[in-house]
């Protein structure tokens, strides 16, 4: 496969970013502000399983770590594997939470624009939730 084109989607989040990493690095919390993935997730063993708008998929999480790592691999019913890069940086007394959106063989300007607003949308549910 080639290098798919690539989008970084971020929002700056006035909460430190270890407070930031620990919320959204639980998947248990990902329904709260991941609405572009998941609806609810069940852990299976390693794996996190889930029933969202790109139909049942299951999700390998990184390991915690120091570095604001949330990185996750999500594996659609189709055998599909998208890797997605999600990271929490910190930035003065905030952070900056980033992900980065590939844009996946087959899909056209239109999809990869409204992927890439469903992004922006749960990332700023995410600070809406931790600037509370």
């Amino acid at each position: 496969m080639s290098t798919m084109p690539a989008k970084i989607v971020h929002v700056s989040i006035d909460r430190p970013w270890l407070e930031v990493y620990g919320f959204a690095g639980r998947p248990e919390n990902m329904p709260l502000w991941a609405s572009g993935l998941t609806s609810g997730l069940e852990q299976d063993g390693e794996e996190w399983v889930t029933k969202g708008i790109l139909g049942s998929a299951r999700i390998r999480f990184t390991l915690r770590n120091d570095f604001g790592v949330i990185d996750h691999t999500v594996i659609l019913e189709s055998g599909l594997q998208v890797y997605n890069a999600l990271r929490v940086v910190p930035n003065g007394d905030g952070c900056e939470v980033i992900f980065t959106l590939l844009r996946l063989p087959g899909m056209t300007d239109e999809q990869f624009a409204a992927d890439t607003a469903h992004v922006l949308k749960d990332l700023n549910t995410l600070k809406a939730l931790m600037e509370r």
